[in-house]
């Protein structure tokens, strides 16, 4: 019991004992009752007053444990928080680092140089011409598929229409003027998820899909006879837009399949891993 409630007790006893004299020397019996009744009033009130702070003291330790548990809560969030940032740091430096490494196997693009010929340039501008979804820059040599050009949306499975544009640059590249240069087939795709149930049971994600494509371009081009060993295959997912992917136009154009000029001796891919899906 508290010391406050152990005084309106006291209080409470003294009052009867203050009635008890009172009505021995011949109080009134109304007043007699009346003190009575309020002695009452004070006992009821000073025991509802302490329930209310018994009950008080027991939601403020609930209140306590529950504070001490959320900074519990805070202080493991912030621990976890601070684990998942540094891994996020940690791979992107290794993506950094990983991308140089596969940008440096692209022969002449780190200079701005068109590796090729000004013949073979020459007929890789007309190819372009002639099919307006075929790019070709003739600063770099870096040629670009848009993928609605090669492929049904979700589909790694070359058009049929889109054979003579591949048949055509298979015969640029197995020209003396070209031969000499290996290609890197590298696949793209817009930041769309893989949804559809049968896109998924080929390609599981964005990343298989952008290989998948590249690998289908390197088998199309093999059998329009352009030697499997100068080809190599590389997937970036969502992850090079060259567009916003605000609306279906920019998604499109984020959409493609580049083929990049390399040198005989460039190396396309490592044994200790590449930045791109392989």
């Amino acid at each position: 019991m508290t010391p406050h409630i152990s005084r309106l007790t006291f209080v409470f006893t003294l009052s009867l004992l203050a009635v008890g004299t009172v009505g021995c020397n011949a109080v009134p019996l109304y007043q007699y009752r009346q003190s009575q009744l309020q002695t009452l009033q004070m006992y009821r009130q000073s025991q509802a007053m302490a329930g209310q702070l018994a009950s008080a003291s027991q939601t403020a330790a609930q209140l306590a444990m529950e504070k001490q548990q959320f900074e519990q809560m805070a202080a493991q969030s912030q621990h976890d928080l601070q684990i998942a940032n540094e891994r996020l740091a940690n791979l992107g430096a290794e993506r950094q680092e990983l991308h140089a490494r596969y940008s440096n196997l692209l022969t002449g693009l780190s200079s701005g140089n068109n590796p090729l010929s000004s013949g073979a340039t020459k007929r890789f501008e007309e190819l372009a011409r002639k099919y307006p979804e075929f790019e070709f820059d003739p600063y770099t040599g870096v040629s670009k598929f848009t993928g609605d050009l090669l492929f049904a949306t979700g589909s790694s499975e070359v058009r049929t229409d889109a054979h003579p544009v591949l048949q055509e640059f298979a015969r640029i590249m197995n020209d003396p003027e070209a031969k000499q240069f290996n290609i890197l087939v590298v696949g793209h795709t817009d930041d769309q998820p893989v949804k559809k149930a049968a896109t998924r049971a080929k390609h599981a994600n964005n990343w298989e899909l952008s290989a998948h494509r590249a690998t289908s371009v390197v088998d199309a081009l093999s059998k329009q006879g352009l030697a499997e060993h100068r080809m190599g295959v590389a997937g970036y997912s969502q992850y090079q837009p060259i567009a916003a992917n605000s609306d279906e136009h920019s998604r499109q154009r984020n959409r493609r399949v580049e083929i990049f000029i390399l040198a005989q001796d460039a190396k396309i891919a490592s044994t200790s891993g590449a930045a791109p899906y392989f």
